[in-house]
């Protein structure tokens, strides 16, 4: 048995990033574990979801925990930061923000999780976080030292197919255009890696379901109707089928490595 730690920014990122390959993990018998650097506090919540006088961050807490528990990964940990919110928002440069931490103290904390579980393989983001916003930016920073301070061999980099997000969104263009995000600040022409360039896939298709209700877990944030879970279900297995790593260095003739499992994670 394995064990595969997936270090994400804020409760959800989980489940869209890597939801399918913790499920895969954990069906296969590997440990499972989820550090998460905040609490996603500046998150938008959904309409109605807080009950009088609960906080955002109260919530998206139990929801985590409901995700993982879908997913079979231990209860989440936390990294202790303040969420830093959108690029360009005051709420990055917030005293206690992930954005702003002392980078040498938070790879201290997430190496000392790493050495405290055992890590064999972590996930992490790419060096733009998948589309820039600063805790995933900082997710990658911290991850990095974090996971070579530790000695972790195996170290991955959770990113998006560039190349067929453009293409779906363009096949799927009147689904996008009434739901999709229409944040000016997200440039879809740079989210990602390109195709030729991502490393590895893994298909993650038999477990789909549990990734989706992994996602719905996470209720204030990604409502009803939200466009992830409107989508027909030949197009959320299209948008959510694979999930895609890379390795520095590493590229493969021909496209992404399709696996079942990471690398490191032996089933």
């Amino acid at each position: 048995m394995s064990t595969l730690v997936c270090f994400h920014a804020h409760p959800d990122d989980e489940a869209i990033a890597t939801g399918g390959l913790m499920a895969a993990a954990a069906e296969a018998g590997h440990r499972v574990v989820l550090v998460c650097a905040t609490r996603g506090e500046v998150g938008e919540p959904q309409e109605g979801v807080l009950n009088p006088g609960e906080e955002l961050w109260e919530r998206r807490m139990v929801e985590l925990a409901e995700s993982c528990e879908i997913l079979g990964a231990e209860e989440p940990r936390w990294l202790g930061y303040h969420d830093s919110g959108m690029v360009g928002e005051d709420t990055n440069d917030a005293d206690g923000s992930f954005w702003t931490a002392d980078l040498a103290e938070a790879t201290e904390r997430f190496a000392a999780i790493l050495t405290e579980v055992d890590a064999d393989v972590v996930t992490i983001y790419d060096d733009h976080g998948g589309y820039g916003h600063p805790d995933h930016i900082m997710v990658h920073r911290v991850g990095l030292a974090g996971a070579k301070a530790a000695g972790v061999e195996h170290i991955y980099e959770s990113t998006m197919n560039r190349t067929e997000l453009q293409e779906m969104i363009e096949a799927q263009s009147d689904l996008f255009d009434e739901d999709g995000p229409e944040d000016d600040r997200i440039d879809v022409d740079a989210m990602g890696t390109p195709a030729e360039d991502i490393s590895f896939r893994v298909g993650v298709g038999p477990h789909i379901e549990k990734k989706r209700r992994s996602m719905m877990a996470h209720r204030s944030q990604i409502g009803p109707d939200s466009f992830f879970l409107k989508m027909p279900d030949e197009v959320f297995a299209m948008a959510f089928g694979f999930e895609h790593f890379n390795v520095p260095g590493v590229t493969n003739t021909g496209g992404a490595q399709e696996v079942t499992l990471l690398p490191g994670l032996d089933s």
